[in-house]
């Protein structure tokens, strides 16, 4: 056990586990959070994307000892219920989510491809989310929402 301090959307933690413990499992289990899922436990899905050094990075085979000092970016720590984040909005307008168990690897997967290039075309926007799995079958609404996130200015 060690006491590892990492600054998740804005606040500072100090959590005393295993450094070698899955990220995934101290926002989850330490921190509370629902954002980050567990889907494959393999870093495949994408369904426990988080933001960390301006990298949509999987939280399920990143070790928490490697984020010490990091600032990690949950799904929950884009916007709030009354502000969502310009991106959050995009999904809501668009309603391109059903289950919503692959929305942290979509919505983080997108926010950092169109921080890296906001004027990104379909096929590098496609490309970046090639490896995130969705089966609920809302693609198009998603990529309908991105697309609102980027025309609408990529900002925040």
């Amino acid at each position: 056990m060690a006491a590892i301090t990492l600054t998740v959307n804005g606040r500072s933690h100090t959590v005393d586990v295993d450094p070698a413990t899955p990220l995934l499992y101290v926002l989850g289990d330490d921190l509370q959070l629902s954002g980050p899922k567990f889907g494959c436990g393999l870093g495949q899905c994408g369904a426990c994307t988080v933001i960390a050094g301006g990298r949509a990075i999987r939280s399920c085979v990143t070790e928490v000892g490697s984020m010490a000092g990091a600032s990690i970016t949950t799904l929950e720590g884009l916007g709030t219920l009354e502000r969502p984040h310009p991106i959050q909005k995009a999904f809501i307008d668009e309603q391109a989510m059903q289950c919503g168990f692959c929305l942290s690897g979509v919505m983080l997967t997108a926010k950092v491809a169109l921080d890296r290039n906001p004027r990104a075309t379909d096929a590098q926007l496609q490309q970046a989310l090639s490896t995130v799995l969705c089966r609920c079958g809302a693609h198009t609404r998603m990529m309908k929402a991105i697309k609102r996130y980027q025309k609408e200015g990529v900002r925040a």
